[in-house]
Order: C-alpha cells, then sequence, then structure tokens
C-alpha cells in the first residue's frame, strides 16, 4: 500500500497514551499505525554514564579539596 506523506499526521498522546484524532472520525472505523516513538526520557545507559562520570568528578573534588585543606591546616599550625 502506498501512502502519501500529505495524508500523514502526526499527533501526541496525553500521559495516559491516547491520542485525540478529533471530530472528524467520529463513528467513523480508523485504523492507526505507529510509526515511530521518541522518547522524551534519557535512556538507562546515557544516565547510568552520566551518574558514573558525576561520581568519579566528586571523588576527584573531594580528594583535591583534602590535599588543599591539609595544606592550610598546615600553614596555619605553622603560624
Amino acid at each position: 500500500m502506498k501512502v502519501d506523506a500529505q495524508d500523514l499526521q502526526t499527533n501526541e498522546t496525553d500521559d495516559r497514551g491516547r491520542v485525540y484524532l478529533g471530530t472528524e472520525y467520529a463513528n467513523k472505523r480508523v485504523t492507526v499505525a505507529v510509526v515511530e516513538v521518541e522518547s522524551d526520557q534519557p535512556d538507562e545507559a546515557a544516565l547510568a554514564a552520566a551518574y558514573q562520570e558525576a561520581s568519579e568528578s566528586a571523588e576527584t573534588l573531594a580528594a583535591e579539596w583534602d590535599e588543599t585543606s591539609d595544606e592550610a591546616w598546615d600553614r596555619l599550625a605553622d603560624e
């Protein structure tokens, strides 16, 4: 079956996944094909990678702060 691109309609779903087609389809049989599904949520792999990167950055920052803090306390003790 060949479909003309002008005949395609794009509709977004509500929070329960329902699509409102409009009153022009009232009392008519409608066949709907899902061609593509987009998610506005990050995928789990990307989220895990971002969490891992943030965790490593936090560890590095904590180590740098610990070293800087030790240096500051040593200077105060020398005074």
